[in-house]
């Protein structure tokens, strides 16, 4: 089959890999559309994933057309939105509810071959079956609205608390529209990115600007997270958290990123500063929240392309240009 490959650091291509075979408790996948995310980038610079190379793709979603012996779940033709996560389920942090922070962490798309393909092969217990008004091609965004709504978990954010958000791409969007349904007073983004400032603005930002001093707050934001992983928005961002709020570490920074924190202010202000990791019995929530129309994926996904132009979507990725990119096996 055809699939897209992370062959070496920095080198990405489209070949020709060996049809996948499900274990017993396995679907076999044919994939609709898969979703390009940070991650992937990160991969092709050679973190995350402990191996190269590998067929990358851990947003995606399609038609069961293989099943392992032992799967009774879901039959052949049924539609499915996959969660990625692997966990051991045995060790300190998966017995203790922490199961994204398994300490033998695995994710299809990342340590095992994934949705970049015609094919891929996941677990019956991840796959979560698509009401019928939902499109295939469009439930490869229940991934990452799942990690949006985990960073939410975390943030146990309080009514009427005002939020400022660093980044208006597809993840700082997703936290847009769901700050906007757990009763912030406002939602305002900071983004470099006016294309992406835009579509903040289409889907009713509160304020938006290319730095925070364009915003009137001059006491802080209740709730700061910053969404690019960028050393400048995150250091900017700490310093814009008012007296007894929250800042969350959501975008995924390089691992060599460093900023400075202030101990006395955090002490004094009762600041919070706290991360959120991916998917955490959160996907299945996720996949409701889509289903009863929370994103509109006309708006989200920007770029439908094709398999073979698996490289290039990296690229157009890398360079910021438009929102969420799917590729269509």
């Amino acid at each position: 089959m055809k699939a897209a490959v992370i062959e070496s650091v920095g080198k990405a291509v489209v070949t020709e890999v060996p049809d996948p075979t499900p274990g017993p408790r396995d679907v076999v996948v044919e994939v609709a559309a898969c979703g390009l995310c940070g991650t992937d980038l990160h991969i092709l610079q050679g973190e995350f994933a402990p191996t190269l190379p590998v067929v990358p793709g851990h947003e995606f979603a399609g038609v069961v057309v293989g099943l392992g012996r032992d799967v009774r779940e879901v039959s052949i033709g049924d539609r499915v939105a996959v969660d990625p996560s692997l966990y051991c389920y045995e060790c300190r942090y998966c017995r203790s509810g922490h199961n994204n922070l398994c300490e033998r962490w695995a994710a299809i798309g990342v340590t095992t071959a994934g949705g970049a393909a015609r094919y891929a092969v996941a677990p019956v217990a991840n796959c979560v079956r698509l009401p019928d008004h939902v499109r295939t091609e469009d439930a490869a965004l229940i991934e990452p609205l799942s990690c949006a709504v985990r960073g939410y978990d975390v943030l146990n954010s309080r009514l009427g608390s005002h939020v400022l958000i660093y980044g208006s791409g597809t993840m700082g969007l997703m936290m847009l529209e769901l700050a906007k349904r757990t009763g912030a007073a406002s939602v305002d983004i900071v983004d470099l990115n006016a294309d992406r400032l835009a579509t903040a603005r289409k889907l009713g930002v509160s304020g938006s600007g290319a730095n925070a001093d364009e915003l009137d707050r001059p006491q802080g934001w209740d709730v700061v997270i910053d969404a690019t992983g960028n050393a400048g928005a995150i250091q900017d961002g700490l310093e814009r958290v008012a007296k007894a709020g929250t800042f969350l570490q959501f975008g995924v920074a390089d691992y060599a990123t460093r900023v400075s924190i202030d101990p006395y202010r955090i002490y004094n202000q009762e600041i919070t500063i706290t991360g959120s990791m991916a998917v955490l019995h959160s996907y299945e929530r996720a996949a409701e929240l889509f289903a009863g129309g929370v994103l509109d994926p006309d708006v989200f996904i920007s770029d439908r392309l094709p398999l073979d132009a698996y490289p290039q979507a990296l690229d157009q990725f890398a360079s910021g240009v438009g929102r969420k990119i799917v590729v269509v096996p």
